[in-house]
């Protein structure tokens, strides 16, 4: 029995969460009869429904408004909590559209930032789910009443395959959604190599898979419950070759000894599978939250600056780790479509990308 199967032995896995968060309302009422899944009672749900919009300063300088949250914002966020890279130690990260599902991930990366934004949790990161019907509703809702194109990231605050084991696949559940609609898409973030469900839609048009990577001796050093990162690869391959659109980030990127030798055999064993739509690059980062609630910080020793994310490696080595991965991704595959994750103003202009056309993994 894997680590994902026993989530989902005893109580109801989708409503371990108590969600007591009252719904502000005002706008229109849905009506519809709910049966799903078994864990979805059949009843009729009836509740209001408020879409809240907020004006944001886009990277670009320009003012657009969009969704700040769907109702109390517990299923449909907007992540803003990065302010507008007005200094060059500013990360630069676009205000994407957060499907919050459901909390944690099984696999317990040494760095993983969950440990700190879930520290006041008795479980920690123990994966725990949302009610369905609650995210039916707040979702359709969203779908149907939100015309400028958004895509909507499920894997921020959670794998967003950790229960494709269980008795009700999260992407057999949401995937369905998506499809009846074109302006709209959702996001899979994932370390997992769980797709026979995907492998067993027939329509996922508006759908995008992100696979997250690390140079093999990282993985093995800090991801030890994920998956190998080959077998990662592989996965992301079969649903390539069924027309899945697939991203890649690697991060976060660790200058260990050898560093320039193991992520260019990282990108030689991805691009010898598939050529992802996207690549993402992310280093070392850490909050001083994430750092507190670790029990293994061997990795915060590569931390040497600090930004308004946390702390980072220092400046020349990321510089010289993007530098040399983004030359051989040009040099050797003729790739372009690279971004950066959570990355300084002052980065993004020392490699002389631009910041303000930022196409990274969470963003059109």
């Amino acid at each position: 029995m894997t680590t994902e199967d026993t989530f989902f032995k005893g109580k109801r896995p989708w409503s371990n969460i108590k969600d007591t968060t009252q719904v502000n309302t005002n706008n229109h009422i849905i009506r519809e009869s709910i049966s799903l899944y078994p864990q979805v009672k059949k009843r009729t749900y009836r509740k209001k429904i408020n879409v809240r919009f907020e004006k944001y300063k886009m990277l670009d300088s320009c003012s657009r408004t969009l969704v700040k949250q769907v109702a109390d914002g517990s299923i449909i966020k907007r992540f803003d909590k990065t302010p507008y890279p007005e200094k060059p130690t500013n990360v630069v990260c676009p205000h994407f559209l957060e499907l919050k599902w459901a909390y944690g991930c099984p696999f317990d990366c040494s760095w993983c930032y969950l440990k700190g934004t879930f520290r006041f949790r008795p479980e920690g990161i123990k994966p725990a789910y949302k009610p369905l019907e609650k995210i039916k509703l707040h979702t359709e809702t969203f779908l149907q009443e939100i015309e400028t194109p958004e895509i909507l990231n499920t894997g921020e605050i959670a794998d967003s395959l950790m229960n494709e084991n269980g008795d009700s696949p999260f992407s057999k559940f949401i995937i369905p959604m998506f499809e009846i609609q074109s302006k709209h898409k959702v996001l899979f973030v994932t370390k997992s190599t769980n797709v026979k469900n995907l492998l067993e839609t027939p329509s996922h048009k508006q759908v995008i898979m992100s696979f997250s990577l690390n140079a093999f001796p990282v993985a093995e050093r800090w991801e030890k419950r994920a998956p190998p990162v080959k077998k990662r690869i592989e996965a992301a391959k079969k649903i390539a070759d069924e027309g899945y659109e697939i991203r890649i980030r690697i991060d976060p990127m660790v200058p260990i000894e050898g560093w320039e030798e193991y992520y260019t055999h990282l990108i030689d064993e991805l691009f010898s599978k598939i050529i992802p739509e996207r690549i993402t690059l992310g280093s070392l980062r850490g909050l001083q939250s994430t750092i507190n609630g670790t029990n293994d910080t061997t990795w915060v020793k590569y931390l040497k600056e600090s930004s308004n994310w946390g702390k980072k490696i220092e400046f020349t080595t990321r510089y010289r780790i993007y530098k040399t991965i983004i030359k051989y991704l040009k040099n050797k595959y003729s790739y372009n479509n690279i971004a950066l994750c959570k990355e300084t103003r002052a980065m993004w202009e020392k490699l002389g990308m631009d910041w303000k056309q930022i196409r990274c993994n969470c963003v059109w």
